[in-house]
């Protein structure tokens, strides 16, 4: 127990430093002056070259048709075996004859 107590001791410690370099390298990007931007040039553009035409949808070969497939034979699989009787639990709890108190003697 004590092992995995140390284990979670050692996680949260990196965490926590790990945390402290984010922070640091957050703070040093800040401070960093800003990108200077690309001077724009006179290239033209490439262009998009046009999308080849597709078919009509009524112009389309009819589909080849699907071969019939072999029957398969069916399987019969053998009656399972009788299962054993199960003695039953009986559902109603017996009476539990109670004894009767000793007579009292009774003193006038």
């Amino acid at each position: 127990m004590a092992s995995f107590n140390c284990f979670i001791l050692a996680l949260f410690a990196a965490l926590i430093f790990s945390g402290i370099d984010v922070g640091l390298a957050t703070r040093r990007l800040q401070q960093l002056p800003p990108i200077p931007t690309l001077p724009t040039t006179g290239l033209p553009q490439p262009t998009i070259p046009t999308l080849p035409t597709l078919p009509k949808p009524g112009s389309l070969p009819p589909l080849p048709s699907i071969p019939n497939l072999p029957t398969v034979p069916k399987v019969t699989l053998p009656p399972f075996p009788s299962l054993p009787s199960f003695p039953t639990i009986p559902t109603t709890i017996p009476s539990i004859p109670f004894l009767s108190p000793p007579p009292s003697t009774s003193s006038p």
